[in-house]
């Protein structure tokens, strides 16, 4: 895989014409888009088939939590769109279940999302939750594996951790990437790309970053450097 099929760029804008127009301003400095929520609801599903048909790999960013007839027939649906990946929370066996049952025999990967970048230890005591935020990564990791996930969502915090726990075949997707000297934002446990590598990430999930740099292909291409650096090391 070349380092730029690890870079997973988010268009976290609120148009698909918005969309459009950052995709053709990367072109193929990137391997992957990710449509999150936001896009999702203006046009994303439409742009991600236009995405699919032109041959690129999308990432629809849908995050799935509710029951398991909902779950399943949603994923079904985004197979459909012929997506490569798609992110369903990994918080319990039954949903994750559902989640490979509506994946059928489709070549779509299913991500589980492990604990938001965003939160950190004292969000997680706000939620009621009295395990470690390491010690819920790596549980939620485990119950993706069982139910025949292709990876996670994590930190590049946590994804060494992930990483021995789960092996070589299991993917490792990590957000709140920053690169050196970038301000970090609203994530909580953001890392650096050269950090994230290091640590057993395959993918990374890069937004604003790029997506508001004054030359968003070039903060592209310098991300992809420093994969490449990181690989090379």
């Amino acid at each position: 895989m070349l380092a730029k099929d690890r870079l997973i760029v988010a268009l976290d804008v609120p148009s698909a014409d918005q969309a459009r127009a950052l995709i053709g301003t990367l072109g193929d400095s990137v391997g992957v888009y990710k449509i999150g929520l936001e896009l999702l609801f203006c046009g994303g599903f439409a742009l991600a088939e236009e995405l699919t048909r032109d041959g690129r790999a999308v990432f629809i960013d849908a995050k799935l939590s509710d029951i398991e007839t909902t779950v399943e027939r949603a994923t079904a649906a985004i197979a459909g769109l012929g997506a490569a990946f798609l992110t369903i929370h990994a918080l319990d066996a039954k949903t994750l279940a559902a989640a490979v049952r509506g994946r059928g025999d489709s070549s779509l990967k299913l991500l589980g999302v492990t604990v938001l970048t965003s939160l950190s230890p004292s969000d997680l005591v706000e939620q009621g939750i009295d395990q470690s935020l390491e010690q819920m990564v790596l549980h939620r990791a485990a119950l993706a594996n069982t139910a025949g996930f292709d990876g996670v969502v994590a930190s590049g915090r946590e994804a060494a951790a992930i990483r021995a726990a789960t092996g070589g075949h299991f993917l490792i997707v990590t957000p709140g990437v920053r690169p050196q000297g970038s301000s970090t934002q609203d994530q909580a446990r953001a890392v650096t790309p050269k950090e994230a590598i290091a640590a057993g990430a395959d993918y990374l999930v890069v937004g604003r970053p790029i997506t508001r740099a004054p030359d968003p292909r070039e903060a592209a291409l310098a991300i992809v450097r420093e994969i490449d650096a990181a690989l090379s090391a």
